[in-house]
């Protein structure tokens, strides 16, 4: 059988513990909202403001503390837009709001003398 401590995923430091809970908080910013959601982003919340943010102000690196308050803010907005049935456009990248809202280009790819590894693109 397997030991319960190895279970869980430990990080090494701020950093690294920051980076999963993106990574978690991204992978459920487009899911249905249930009640099971809703407690799952308020334990990743409440991870950040009294287990992370209080390391990162004791070891008084103001760089760490500025993200953690940028994720906090974006995951406290997350839920008020879900909550008031709105619609979340973005994702959370380097520990701040993204919109997926950026303009795409039209291309028309042009084969060059029939070589598909040859390819032109024309905008």
């Amino acid at each position: 059988m397997t030991n319960e401590n190895d279970r869980y995923y430990q990080p090494n430091d701020i950093k690294d513990a920051l980076q999963t809970i993106q990574k978690l908080f991204n992978t459920y910013t487009d899911a249905p909202l249930t009640t099971e959601l809703v407690a799952y982003h308020q334990k990743l919340v409440n991870q950040l403001q009294t287990n992370l943010l209080p390391l990162a102000q004791q070891q008084n690196d103001r760089l760490r503390v500025d993200q953690i308050s940028s994720m906090i803010a974006v995951m406290q907005d997350w839920l008020k837009l879900r909550l008031n049935g709105q619609v979340f456009g973005g994702k959370m990248q380097h520990f701040k709001f993204v919109s997926k809202q950026q303009p795409t280009f039209k291309r028309r790819v042009h084969k060059i003398r029939g070589n598909a590894n040859h390819r032109s693109s024309r905008h």
